[in-house]
């Protein structure tokens, strides 16, 4: 039943458009246990109180099964079982007994698949609850449900992503980053709202899932980078930094525009990250290769070495060559000058005798039809052939 769950945009209504169902198929984690070998006749028995235990078969051992693993148990229920079975988890979400309702928490992810109605109201307000174990577990529920229904759980998951309780927060991130695989286009308008927070813990973990929607987020995943980019929170822009290696491999379009804007970062990490995107790039032409060159000569140790290290593909041996010794003049740093030495070195002239006679070519072969011609009349083609040394004895001497 999840599969054919559509999700929509929370504002306007419309289903979301999502590509293929393999985004939305993500197979959701199973948490296994004794309660997965209780007979479906005996859950709904189990889980209302009628029986008190039921003795099962669990790895090898026996297990005495109570009230709250028959409320586990619902999970397994199908057919017009898991209909009875999710009137009783509704009884059980709102029970008196917080070891009830934390049972019940447990199963909801399972229960929603078939029938997921009303569910998630009553998760919303079991996150508040008056006890510490029940909001845990419907923080962990949350956690787990919001990859496969995210429009049901879009205002709970905002919420929870801005809690003040951190671990309240913190499974709601993990949620959103599940989420970025399922839904990515649902997943870039949390992401986008979250950027704009005046949080910088908010902006620095949203900016840190930006990975996650890269590849199957289209055009909101690239414009959330460029705004990322443009965060006044260097950290932001970092997370957002690393994003442009990968990008460039699938929109070079994309990746040098937004490369060409962070290579003019006042921050050193944001810049090699830009290098090395530049360095994937096809550089032979436009603004990249002159910010390159001006990046050779940057006051940072760790731009200057990314930068050298992409010369010798903006430029001919020769260029490089003369290039290289010109900032070898003004270079202090012995790993920058260690490149530059290195590119600047022409083994053809200052090399070894074996270096130089390696650029010596050999003379080219003769075509085969070119032998035959030659042979035909009569002349001969590159060196004669030596008599085996046998023969030459059985010769004959005269005079």
């Amino acid at each position: 039943m999840s599969r054919e769950y559509i999700a929509r945009d929370p504002r306007t209504g419309r289903p979301i458009n999502v590509g293929s169902s393999r985004r939305r198929s993500k197979k959701r984690e199973v948490r296994e246990g004794p309660w997965m070998a209780i007979p479906p006749q005996a859950v709904i028995p189990l889980a209302t109180g009628q029986l008190e235990s039921y003795k099962v078969g669990w790895k090898e051992k026996d297990h005495f099964m109570t009230r709250l693993d028959g409320i586990k148990g619902l999970s397994n229920l199908a057919g017009a079982m898991a209909h009875e079975g999710h009137r009783i988890l509704l009884d059980c979400l709102m029970d008196n007994d917080p070891k009830i309702r934390v049972a019940g928490l447990f199963a909801l992810p399972s229960v929603a698949e078939t029938r997921p109605d009303e569910l998630f109201d009553h998760l919303s307000v079991l996150l508040d609850d008056k006890d510490a174990s029940v909001r845990k577990a419907a923080s962990e529920c949350l956690k787990i449900v919001a990859p496969t229904f995210p429009s049901a759980t879009d205002s709970t998951l905002a919420f929870e992503l801005r809690h003040n309780v951190k671990q309240r927060r913190d499974a709601a991130f993990v949620g959103l980053g599940d989420l970025c695989q399922t839904w990515p286009e649902v997943a870039c308008d949390h992401i986008d709202e979250l950027l704009q927070e005046g949080s910088l813990d908010l902006r620095r973990k949203a900016a840190g899932l930006l990975r996650r929607v890269l590849s199957k987020g289209g055009a909101a995943a690239w414009d959330l980078v460029g705004w990322a980019l443009e965060d006044e929170d260097v950290e932001t822009r970092r997370q957002a930094a690393k994003c442009l290696v990968p990008l460039a491999h699938k929109e070079q379009r994309i990746a040098t525009i937004l490369a060409e804007r962070a290579i003019l970062d006042a921050d050193s990490q944001v810049m090699v990250s830009a290098i090395k995107c530049i360095e994937v790039l096809d550089t032979d032409h436009g603004r990249a290769k002159d910010l390159v060159l001006v990046g050779c000569t940057h006051k940072s140790v760790s731009v200057r070495l990314a930068c050298v290290k992409i010369l010798p593909r903006l430029m001919g041996d020769e260029v490089l060559r003369n290039h290289c010794n010109a900032l070898l003049r003004d270079e202090k740093d012995e790993r920058v000058r260690k490149e530059l030495q290195e590119m600047a070195f022409d083994a053809q002239i200052e090399g070894t005798e074996e270096q130089k006679n390696a650029f010596l070519a050999p003379a080219p072969k003769v075509p085969k039809i070119d032998v035959e011609i030659a042979e035909s009349q009569g002349k001969t083609v590159g060196l004669e052939d030596l008599p085996p040394p046998d023969e030459d004895k059985n010769k004959p001497r005269h005079g």
